[in-house]
């Protein structure tokens, strides 16, 4: 497995390349896992730890993913109050980068500053992440089991 440190915007990522299958990459981003499609075959002159990543990844047929369990029906909501545009007001953006254990909001419900709208797991520990703003849950862009990165927009408050 070869590591690479990077830094995007200030930002410091610690990326591990698991192995490469084809054009598909298995690496590890801050310690989260992460399946990523080449564009283009490596030249493995110009990129020798990926070619070596290749190497000794053992060759294995392909599987078929998992059926995803049916998803909950939402409860439905009350048509008495006006509803926003979806998607408009402020975006609450993810602090840092991790896994979606659970969505607390739903489109349309009413939050207050301090309220837990989701809950946000990073390096093993899980985080409430609590609203900045007051008003209406105008979108919700993540659910549980989301990976997210740093800055990632998760929902927003009308």
């Amino acid at each position: 497995m070869k590591a690479y440190q990077y830094k995007v915007k200030g930002v410091d990522y610690e990326v591990e390349i698991a192995s490469v299958e084809g054009k598909i990459a298995k690496v590890n981003v801050n310690g989260i896992p992460f399946e990523v499609e080449m564009q283009k075959p490596i030249n493995a002159a110009k990129h020798p730890a990926l070619a070596a990543a290749r190497a000794q990844s053992p060759v294995v047929a392909p599987v078929a993913a998992p059926a995803a369990a049916p998803a909950a029906k939402p409860a439905p909501q009350p048509a008495a109050q006006p509803a926003a545009p979806a998607g408009a007001g402020n975006a609450l953006k993810a602090p840092l980068p991790g896994t979606v254990t659970e969505v607390k909001v739903q489109v349309g419900q009413q939050v207050n500053v301090g309220d837990t709208v989701l809950v946000l797991e990073a390096m093993k520990m899980q985080n409430n992440i609590e609203s900045e703003y007051a008003g209406q849950v105008t979108s919700v862009l993540v659910k549980q089991g989301d990976t997210v990165m740093e800055g990632a927009v998760m929902l927003t408050i009308g």
